[in-house]
């Protein structure tokens, strides 16, 4: 087992960090247990008030890497910070952006350059996502066996994810979905479904809006609305009541990430 796993130099035994949770899943599946893996923001904090001590700095400062979406602001404040750039890992290299939300300053993120971040909500990304921070394991450690053979078994995991939820939603007949927040445009990219969104760029919709969004529930047969643990249901709970509609409550932040996009399909092919 030895012979399978490169040797680390006691400057690359510190930790890993990850700026959201949801990324710590895939380094944890490439790296195991060999490495301390921290997220940046906690669970239940906003991007936008977070800031890190300067004790935390000096551990960013020393840590072999920072893997990160590169589309959050405070992700971006790091490379004041960091001495060495090239530690601070852009996972969204390689992915076709989406346009999204310019900031907007409630309970959840601060985006960049009007593009949507919520990239780890695509699994034909996330396929992506692990190439990356894969590679850059693999440049630091190329003789590791292990590291590969968890690269590869990761990549047949989201291709057996991908897999499945296409297959799920082709037999349901689903073709939109209504949610709070659009959290999850590049899934419905994905997967050609229409991500109709209540709440746009921080603003909440206007009566005539909310009667065209009950006619398209009707017509569709839609009967549930997602939210995001980030929000109050009480944001929701007219126009669930008017739609006669269930509320459900999902957290794109949540860290378990296949598991996370498994349980949103189940929401968004329910009958």
């Amino acid at each position: 087992m030895v012979s399978c796993s490169a040797p680390k130099p006691a400057t690359d035994t510190t930790t890993i960090f990850v700026s959201i949770a949801p990324l710590r899943s895939l380094v944890e599946a490439v790296v195991e247990q060999d490495f301390p893996i921290e997220v940046l923001v906690p669970a239940g904090a906003s991007p936008e008030t977070f800031e890190l001590s300067p004790k935390q700095y000096i551990a960013l400062n020393n840590a072999p890497w920072i893997f990160g979406t590169g589309l959050i602001t405070f992700e971006q404040s790091l490379l004041t910070k960091i001495s060495d750039h090239k530690k601070v890992i852009d996972l969204s290299r390689g992915i076709s952006p989406i346009a999204g939300q310019c900031s907007h300053a409630h309970h959840h993120h601060t985006h960049i350059h009007g593009v949507d971040p919520h990239i780890w909500t695509s699994p034909q990304n996330l396929k992506t996502i692990s190439q990356t921070i894969y590679e850059t394991i693999h440049e630091r450690f190329p003789d590791s066996v292990r590291y590969t053979h968890n690269f590869n078994r990761l990549q047949e995991r989201i291709d057996s994810l991908d897999q499945s939820v296409q297959r799920r939603i082709d037999t349901s007949g689903v073709t939109s979905f209504i949610i709070y927040h659009p959290a999850l445009t590049y899934y419905a990219r994905d997967y050609a479904l229409r991500q109709i969104a209540i709440e746009k760029e921080g603003k909440e919709p206007s009566a005539k809006q909310l009667a065209e969004l009950i006619r398209t529930a009707h017509s569709e047969g839609i009967h549930t609305i997602m939210i995001q643990r980030q929000f109050p249901k009480s944001s929701v709970e007219a126009v669930a009541k008017d739609m006669q509609a269930t509320i459900v409550e999902f957290d794109p932040l949540a860290e378990d990430l296949l598991e996370n996009i498994d349980r949103i399909t189940d929401i968004i092919t329910r009958k």
